[in-house]
């Protein structure tokens, strides 16, 4: 794969609800970069198995990622804990990742070339899929208040689920992905740590643009 020179690239690893996708949101509209929530490939990966369980398989899960555009992952379907379950199943089975693996390098390392670069974020981004990043940080925050972040959001999507739920869901998810043979979720020596338990979104982002801008000046890239 030809990768774009002179580009700035982020890899960001997080537990669920960690609030490493809003912090790559920010990343992406402060540096014109172009983002992909990599979870959301495994959970549009886990819905297919769901609804086309009888056709389910390489073939088909091949077809998908070849046609998938990032739009695609913006279907509400994808935030339900059914999805979210399934998703971790499929994650892994190692013939997937490979799959999927194309695709996030592509976004990666080839972004548009409206883009000044990208940002990843998913479980393995830090430790498989760019290692080489630019920048690498691991988001993370105590199981409680990413279930009162999830229950919340949840709520606003107006899923009946109680918090009680979200929270065994994500421990549950937690075990899965810190636990899988492959690509495990797992903080790397080089990837900074950000603890976003008792920090506001707001300032959380600020803690992140000091330590990219710093190494950008440094470089002469702004």
């Amino acid at each position: 794969m030809k990768k774009r020179k002179n580009i700035i690239t982020v890899a960001i690893d997080s537990p669920a609800a960690a609030g490493a996708g809003t912090q790559s949101k920010y990343i992406a509209k402060e540096y014109n970069l172009l983002y992909l929530d990599t979870g959301k490939i495994y959970r549009l990966i886990g819905l297919l198995r769901i609804k086309n369980i009888k056709n389910f398989n390489y073939k088909s899960i091949k077809n998908k990622i070849n046609n998938l555009k990032i739009k695609d992952l913006n279907n509400k379907e994808l935030l339900s804990n059914k999805v979210a379950v399934s998703a971790s199943i499929i994650a892994k089975d190692i013939k997937i990742r490979k799959i999927i693996k194309k695709f996030q390098l592509e976004c990666g390392y080839n972004p548009p070339k409206q883009f000044s670069g990208s940002v990843l974020d998913g479980r393995d981004i830090t430790s498989v899929i760019m290692k080489d990043a630019m920048f690498k940080f691991y988001i993370t925050a105590n199981l409680e208040v990413r279930a009162k972040r999830r229950f919340v959001e949840l709520r606003k999507l107006k899923k009946r689920i109680s918090y009680k739920e979200v929270l065994k869901s994500l421990k549950n998810r937690d075990y899965l992905d810190k636990k899988r043979k492959y690509n495990p979720l797992k903080k790397t020596k080089d990837s900074i740590l950000i603890n976003t338990s008792k920090l506001s979104k707001k300032a959380c982002f600020i803690k992140i643009k000091a330590i990219i801008d710093e190494k950008l000046k440094f470089n002469g890239s702004i």
